[in-house]
């Protein structure tokens, strides 16, 4: 029944149209957070990033969670395709980092290759006007590790966000994987000076 109340939960964060987020040519909004790589822990800060070239911001439900293990995989196997684009990529979820310690160098998800940051007070979701969906009151949800989930869902929203802070293009209500290889050619469509959509 729990893993029912998650597969549903989840699915409404993955189906949300992404009607009410920041949409192109709005500023991102900045942003500097703990975050993991290959399970070492350090600061990211989407100003510096953003120095050396355009950012996909990807917002996520959570680390080991069915949908959110597929975009990470699928992130990771196409990191090298983003970085010939010149794009770099930062995943953000509410989840603690100590649990992103583990998504980030578990070899079947991030693998290593995809930064993780945690946002676990919600507000750089919120600062992206993003829907935050509450885990149910009273409820003990498995993540697929088997470890209860103790932190609210963010909607499954990916930014490209350009060197000049603004906003190229917004991905949402698609499938995990659709997200990543939508947010890869959109990088690539800048890199070749087409439009991003």
């Amino acid at each position: 029944m729990n893993r029912l109340l998650m597969a549903g939960l989840l699915s409404c964060a993955v189906s949300a149209q992404a009607l009410a987020a920041l949409p192109a040519g709005t500023v991102a909004p900045t942003f500097n957070t703990q975050a993991s790589l290959a399970g070492k822990e350090f600061t990211y800060d989407l100003t510096k990033a953003l120095k050396k070239g355009p950012v996909v911001v990807y917002f996520y439900p959570g680390a080991f969670t069915g949908g959110c293990n597929i975009q990470a995989h699928t992130f990771a196997e196409n990191m090298d395709k983003f970085k010939s684009a010149g794009a770099s990529v930062i995943g953000v979820s509410l989840d603690k980092i100590k649990t992103l310690d583990e998504f980030s160098a578990d070899p079947n998800y991030c693998a290593g290759k995809l930064p993780v940051a945690s946002d676990a007070d919600g507000k750089i979701a919120a600062s992206y006007e993003l829907k935050i969906s509450k885990l149910p009151e009273g409820k003990q949800i498995p993540n697929s590790k088997g470890d209860i989930i103790d932190h609210d869902f963010a909607e499954r929203t990916t930014f490209i966000v350009t060197k000049d802070g603004k906003i190229a293009a917004t991905v949402g209500g698609v499938k995990p994987d659709e997200n990543v290889m939508k947010s890869l050619e959109i990088v690539q469509n800048l890199a070749a000076g087409k439009p991003a959509g």
